[in-house]
């Protein structure tokens, strides 16, 4: 299993995952099909598939052009408001590629229909991976815009947290700087928080991305998979696992916005582009 890292617009990761035996290939998270292609092309693969984490038009936005570009290519998601959808899928669904297993493992919070996808090959020794989206990002993760904070938890800790360790971890977004500097505010003794924002610097620095991270690493410095670790409740002034981690949403919105405020439009762009906004019906 190869897996090629392609950052597109600001700061997202689309994958190609590539099953080195048939050559057969499938994409994640399709924003910019036409870079997609470019590196299905120098690959020489066969593209079948595209696994689609949630609606968003930064993660979705391109599967209608490239069903265009390749027909009787499949779109699959859990969430029926993603572009192009040719299939719908269920939490715990299995799908193979070749050698390449995948387990669906919904994943709620940032959206509704959040799906992460679990691959592994079996009498292989490389690691299993999981393409997060925005459920889970390097240090951090996505903004919980419809779920509640104990579905965000389930998906964080008890779905993605009980991964194996060496699992790699290949998030949406490059958002890894940002998501230390909060986990250093959050636990400021963690050396583990300190050792890998001085690492994601350096990457930072050489325009490198910080993608994958492993879960075992993630269960070290993360504060959102850290609920129930002392530091992180006497953060929050919680207990609960879920009220600890609701309280490090609203603090990780705060300290954003005041480590970058938004003009007015940005803020409304940014809004639209979450899909907490719609746009105007063509008349």
């Amino acid at each position: 299993m190869k897996v090629k890292v392609i950052p597109v617009l600001e700061d997202n990761y689309m994958y190609l995952v590539i099953e080195e035996h048939t050559r057969e290939a499938v994409a994640v998270d399709v924003a910019v099909p036409k870079r997609l292609l470019e590196i299905v092309g120098r690959e020489g693969v066969s593209l079948t598939t595209v696994l689609t984490t949630h609606h968003h038009w930064d993660h979705a936005r391109g599967n209608a052009e490239l069903a265009r570009l390749r027909p009787g290519l499949a779109v699959l998601g859990a969430d029926e408001r993603i572009c192009a959808l040719t299939r719908k899928l269920a939490h715990g669904e299995e799908l193979r590629f070749g050698a390449i297993h995948v387990r669906c493992l919904l994943t709620p919070g940032h959206t509704s229909g959040h799906m992460s996808y679990f691959l592994w090959e079996e009498d292989c020794p490389d690691p299993p991976a999981v393409f997060s989206g925005d459920a889970l990002s390097v240090g951090g993760c996505g903004l919980r815009l419809e779920s509640t904070a104990q579905q965000m938890y389930e998906s964080l800790v008890e779905t993605l947290g009980s991964l194996p360790p060496e699992t790699k971890v290949f998030c949406g977004h490059e958002h890894t700087l940002g998501n230390l500097e909060f986990a250093q505010k959050v636990e400021p003794g963690n050396d583990h928080v300190r050792a890998k924002l001085s690492w994601a610097k350096k990457r930072d620095e050489d325009d490198m991305p910080t993608v994958p991270s492993t879960l075992g690493e993630e269960l070290l410095y993360n504060p959102f998979l850290r609920v129930a670790e002392e530091p992180v409740c006497k953060f929050t002034g919680k207990a609960a696992p879920a009220e600890v981690l609701e309280a490090l949403c609203r603090e990780r919105a705060s300290f954003e916005r005041a480590a970058e405020p938004l003009h007015p439009q940005a803020r409304a762009l940014l809004a639209l582009q979450w899909g907490l906004l719609s746009t105007p019906r063509q008349k």
